[in-house]
């Protein structure tokens, strides 16, 4: 069932009031969602796209300048995983500039909470050589960032400063370099064989420098197979329909809330990805639109001349254009306080039950069809999602089926030290609710570890069942520990690291974290 209509809607100057399957509606006082009165706010602006040619760069500079920072961490093996760049060590503040020439796909949260990961980071699509190539650059506290996604960058352009954020032990950089394209399947390569003869970076330009250009925002969105398209390689390669890939990636692009994956997961629960379909309320397509609410979102994206629902393209940026306008609202709702809640869960909420039911509930809408249909549509979608996520499309740690160990689990579960406990939270995609519980945890860092082949059932005491039991003595790392025993079984589940030490969530008002392990411990080995 689906509930994306829009209640009151201004076409051609005639208002007309739309009715809303499984609601009931006064004819007089038209509400835009199941008992919403909030007034509808009907914003058709087109969002910016980020069609630009890429050029081909000048000489790549270093990041930072001469005697400003110190080379701390090099690219290779590091803590049992892939170190994938090389850190830069300085002050908070210290100017980072770009090393080439290019467009900002990314820029802005890495899609990791607080104390995870980059948590912020930049990303900077190059042409080098007539080949693509990514610059990244990690760690920004969000005011350090001075960059938008489809800016223009400069060789040398002050681009953001230093910070500390996300999971790092000390002010740096973290600077990489891909062959290939950072979100388009390349690889990355250690960034000294680049930097070792380039020069110092020769200006600072600061925010809103006038050699900082905005990409054109005028026209729709040519990705050119994803590259130079902000959020448009976040789409696992074949896992929709050939025709379909690269509007989910355009449409992914919109707006920097909304990826490529999180629409395919929607189009997914809403019709499989099969064409043609009409629900009996009239909701068509492959995303299952109600005829008004696609009059308003809906364009000629395909430029076949018409614009219809029945069109993948047109269908799908629609999709995009409609999340990127609920996305908008909630979070802006979340800033003035009348909202609270994971905001992509809201999203996704407000596609299904109109975005009216998330700002009455002040959250997740619950009671009547929101309680039976809209929160288990949430919690479907967010599951779906792992089908169509490029690895390390976010950066986070990427684990291939052959090099799956013990270790890989225990750096999956140490990039989120630091992340809030929340009652329910988590899952094999990271955190929801903004947080874990333990069994959230040990789901994420086992799935994770194992190259996404180990699915973990949700609670501590199911946890149990899997694997088999050792001696708590012979725990290695990536193994799984468990206490707090009732007659139901454990009420505690975290990962060992050895040494007698896990990385667990341990209650409410906590953070994940390392801690000992609890006297009654027992251990399982599920990998």
């Amino acid at each position: 069932m689906t509930r994306r209509t829009v209640a009151l809607i201004l076409i051609a100057g005639t208002t007309a009031v739309l009715g809303l399957s499984g609601c009931a509606h006064d004819p007089v006082i038209p509400k835009n969602r199941c008992g919403s009165t909030s007034p509808t706010e009907s914003d058709t602006s087109e969002s910016p796209s980020s069609k630009t040619e890429l050029k081909a760069s000048g000489p790549i500079t270093q990041p930072t300048k001469a005697g400003t920072t110190t080379h701390t961490s090099p690219f290779g093996p590091r803590w049992g995983t892939e170190h994938k760049g090389v850190d830069f060590a300085g002050p908070v503040g210290t100017p980072i500039y770009a090393a080439l020439d290019g467009i900002a796909v990314k820029a802005g949260p890495s899609g990791e909470g607080p104390g995870v990961g980059f948590e912020n980071w930049i990303v900077i699509d190059s042409l080098v050589d007539d080949q693509p190539v990514s610059t990244v650059y990690g760690h920004m506290f969000t005011d350090g960032i001075l960059i938008t996604p489809g800016q223009q960058i400069k060789t040398g352009d002050h681009i953001a400063n230093i910070g500390n954020a996300g999971g790092s032990t000390g002010p740096h950089l973290h600077f990489e370099y891909w062959e290939g394209g950072r979100l388009q399947g390349g690889f990355a390569i250690d960034p000294m064989t680049k930097l070792g003869e380039a020069s110092s970076p020769a200006g600072e330009d600061g925010a809103g420098s006038p050699n900082i250009a905005l990409a054109a925002s005028s026209s729709s969105i040519d990705c050119g197979g994803g590259f130079g398209v902000a959020g448009g390689g976040d789409l696992k390669a074949g896992s929709v329909p050939p025709e379909m890939e690269p509007w989910f990636r355009k449409a992914g692009s919109l707006c920097p809330q909304i990826t490529p994956s999180l629409l395919a997961a929607d189009a997914k629960a809403e019709s499989g990805l099969v064409r043609g379909l009409e629900s009996k309320d009239g909701a068509k397509g492959i995303t299952q639109f109600m005829d008004p609410t696609f009059t308003v979102y809906g364009q000629d994206d395909d430029g076949n001349g018409k614009i219809s629902i029945w069109d993948d393209g047109d269908a799908i940026m629609a999709q995009g254009r409609y999340f990127c306008e609920i996305a908008k609202k909630v979070d802006s709702w979340i800033a003035d306080g009348s909202v609270t809640g994971d905001p992509r869960s809201l999203y996704i909420a407000g596609y299904n039950g109109g975005e009216y039911s998330v700002k009455d509930a002040g959250g997740m809408p619950s009671g009547g069809d929101y309680t039976t249909q809209t929160q288990p549509y949430v919690a479907k979608v967010l599951a779906y999602e792992a089908e169509f996520a490029a690895p390390g499309g976010s950066g986070e740690l990427v684990v291939s089926p052959g090099s799956a160990s013990g270790s890989q689990v225990v750096e999956a579960a140490r990039q989120y030290i630091g992340a809030p406990y929340v009652w329910g939270g988590g899952n094999i995609n990271g955190t929801t609710g903004g947080g874990f519980d333990c069994s959230g945890l040990t789901s994420y860092a086992i799935y994770k570890g194992s190259g996404n082949q180990v699915r973990l059932p949700r609670t501590s005491e199911q946890q149990w069942t899997v694997g088999v039991e050792i001696p708590i003595a012979q725990a290695q790392p990536g193994d799984l520990v468990f206490g707090s025993w009732s007659g139901s079984g454990p009420g505690h589940v975290g990962v060992a690291i050895g040494d007698g030490q896990m990385i667990h969530a341990p209650a409410t008002g906590d953070v994940v974290k390392q801690a000992p392990l609890q006297s009654d411990m027992k251990a399982r080995r599920v990998m």
